[in-house]
């Protein structure tokens, strides 16, 4: 015998529970947020342009266009230089130069290779690695050497004295993870940016977290070799 559908309140409350219960099942599409606009790029033409454009791949003119500052901007972004304007300045050149020096830091071969750890300083690139033989066990990072008149020391040299809390007695400046190679010349932390003045006095400056794990891997007896000639100083 057909059971007659109830029409009473109850019956219609369980007829909407089963409606909305059915419509949960089928949830609508969620829409999607719109995408940030990329910002526009308007940095100028900088004093590594023709470097920078030929290092991205872009037509070498020496003239910044939109299509090169773009280019530039993605190349900061992707190696952390800040800011990340696609301006070519002196902080973007010198990320470049340690980019360019990963695959074989030593391909022209002005580093020794000796059987032992080789702190490999290169004034040219203001380069800094670590090879033992042909291997680089410590990769490339930028540095600071001396400006002209108080040059990095060239050649030869061990590390003879480390102090990890150093404050130079000279100028009275915080020297973290400094590592004597020659007289008062050392291999230390630098706080701040490495590219905001013309040199130190003498000494290797690195980033501190580069200084760090300098630190980390060096020992007293460590041998150093410096060559070249830091831009911007006399041969």
């Amino acid at each position: 015998m057909a059971v007659r559908q109830g029409t009473g309140p109850i019956a219609r409350v369980a007829v909407l529970g089963a409606l909305l219960a059915l419509a949960g099942t089928h949830p609508s599409p969620a829409v999607a947020a719109p995408a940030e606009p990329e910002s526009a790029c308007v940095a100028g033409t900088g004093p590594y342009q023709r470097e920078l454009e030929d290092h991205v791949g872009r037509p070498v003119d020496g003239v910044q266009s939109a299509a090169d500052c773009y280019a530039v901007r993605a190349f900061q972004r992707a190696n952390g230089v800040s800011p990340a304007d696609g301006y070519p300045g002196v902080a973007t050149y010198r990320t470049m130069l340690v980019v360019q020096a990963r695959p074989d830091p030593n391909a022209a071969g002005d580093c020794p290779e000796r059987d032992h750890r080789v702190t490999c300083i290169d004034l040219d690139r203001q380069l800094l690695w670590v090879q033992r033989g042909s291997r680089v066990v410590f990769p490339p990072v930028p540095i600071r050497t001396g400006r002209d008149y108080q040059e990095t020391r060239t050649g030869w040299h061990d590390v003879y004295w480390r102090n990890k809390d150093h404050v130079s007695t000279l100028y009275g400046t915080r020297m973290p993870h400094a590592q004597f190679f020659d007289g008062g010349q050392a291999l230390h932390g630098s706080p701040g940016s490495l590219y905001g003045t013309g040199g130190s006095a003498g000494c290797v400056n690195l980033t501190e977290p580069d200084a760090k794990r300098l630190w980390d891997l060096l020992t007293e007896g460590d041998a150093v070799y410096v060559w070249g000639v830091k831009p911007g100083t006399e041969d």
